[in-house]
């Protein structure tokens, strides 16, 4: 079935890649990748990709430009071992935040990662919850985008919370679809955080949209966990309109700058987030879940291999 695929990993994140691997039943293929003195990434394909297929995992997560870095190079010696198609598997998208110009003089960072990605060598690019979904259009390339949302409702569903005990919430308007989505599939009533800048670099949170939510139990769904200054104001906001639990949903979990600490002084029972890069700290959150992405990436991997239905995964 696999005779001509070659899954390729970084060292963005090899436990993934070795995770999926194992759902193909496939071994991943051996890469020398190590760094001169002066901080230039070094690599070698340990195997022949002459007309393969190759799948190349790496999440370009924090530190990004290296990991980014990386996939370039990884893309590049494959494309000049002939391979015949290349795909980059980037569960995590770096500089996704950058898709727009905001204000004048600024770039889109977001369409010259998408440029430099297509310009390495990558034939498809295979990602998972964008930023935002329109910067599937910054590539000129085919782009799979999978959504983690079944994987977290399925989770929290087995959970059997009562329905008139649940309240979905949205930590600000932007993410109202997004939560919306969620409603759907799990239940409850939904609520929105009202969340007003103060100054470039705070924000602050203060009423409730709907609910209700007194003594009820409080699901907060986000794309991304970054600085959790956002999420974690609006789980301080839900918890003084008197939510009884809290539990926090997310694709990525960043986690940078002072996210570990706020977490930690938060009112929240359980922190549920996925693989889709290395959790840096995880040790310190007692209440954090990592689910494995893996399956849905590898069978999506499965499925581009095979010429089948990607978008099939979420009918």
């Amino acid at each position: 079935m696999y005779d001509h695929l070659t899954l390729l990993s970084g060292r963005a994140h090899p436990q993934l890649a070795g995770e999926i691997a194992d759902y193909l039943g496939i071994r991943l293929a051996s890469v020398e990748l190590s760094n001169f003195p002066d901080g230039e990434i070094s690599l070698k394909l340990n195997q022949n990709v002459r007309g393969r297929d190759v799948f190349i995992v790496q999440p370009t997560s924090p530190p990004v430009n290296d990991n980014l870095m990386e996939l370039l190079i990884l893309m590049d010696a494959c494309r000049r071992a002939s391979a015949e198609r290349i795909t980059a598997v980037i569960p995590y998208f770096g500089y996704a935040r950058q898709d727009r110009k905001d204000s004048g003089r600024v770039p889109i960072t977001s369409k010259l990662v998408a440029n430099l990605i297509n310009e390495a060598g990558a034939d498809r690019v295979l990602a998972m919850d964008l930023h935002a979904a329109q910067i599937q259009g910054f590539f000129d390339t085919p782009v799979d985008h999978l959504y983690a949302a079944p994987i977290l409702d399925r989770y929290f569903r087995s959970l059997n919370i009562p329905d008139k005990e649940l309240v979905v919430v949205s930590p600000d308007e932007g993410s109202i679809k997004r939560t919306l989505q969620h409603n759907n599939h799990i239940g409850g009533t939904l609520a929105i955080v009202d969340k007003r800048r103060k100054n470039a670099l705070e924000t602050q949170q203060a009423n409730i949209i709907g609910g209700p939510i007194e003594g009820k139990i409080a699901l907060i769904f986000d794309d991304m966990i970054s600085t959790a200054g956002s999420i974690v104001g609006a789980a301080n906001v839900v918890k003084e309109h008197g939510a009884k639990e809290i539990y926090l949903g997310a694709s990525h979990a960043v986690f940078c700058g002072s996210a570990i600490k706020r977490l930690s002084a938060a009112p929240i029972k359980e922190i549920v987030v996925t693989n889709s890069l290395p959790i840096p700290d995880q040790e310190k959150l007692s209440n954090l879940r990592s689910i494995s992405i893996a399956p849905l990436l590898g069978e999506a991997i499965r499925r581009i291999h095979r010429n089948e239905s990607v978008s099939h995964l979420f009918d």
